[in-house]
């Protein structure tokens, strides 16, 4: 599924790389905690948390993961959007909590799969 499929299923909005909205993404992890998210490794992923530090974008990049989603409202810092822009990590925002848009996601096709992070 396309990331900008992903923005309208959550209402999400985008804070970088707005010309990557055609990645196509076929699993996500919905974690707060980076350790978590460090045993989660499968291609086209995408991060959904609620946790909004610089490590987040540092632990996407490390793991390959090319979308993070910032669930309950809360926006990454001007800091995390030039460290995302740089990595070219797609940052996105929804209102939604992580169940809800984790299980919106899921019911559209966005596997977690035996991950451990899901």
């Amino acid at each position: 599924m396309e990331v900008k499929q992903i923005k309208e299923l959550i209402t999400g909005e985008v804070h970088t790389c707005a010309d990557r909205m055609d990645i196509v993404i076929k699993s996500a992890c919905g974690a707060d905690l980076m350790s978590d998210v460090m045993a989660f490794s499968k291609e086209n992923a995408m991060l959904l948390t609620g946790l909004v530090n610089p490590q987040v974008i540092r632990t996407a990049e490390m793991m390959d993961i090319q979308v993070v989603v910032f669930v309950r409202g809360k926006k990454p810092t001007a800091e995390m959007c030039e460290l995302a822009e740089e990595k070219g990590i797609v940052l996105l925002s929804t209102e939604l909590t992580m169940f809800t848009a984790c299980g919106i996601l899921y019911k559209a096709g966005i596997a977690g799969k035996g991950s451990g992070c899901e």
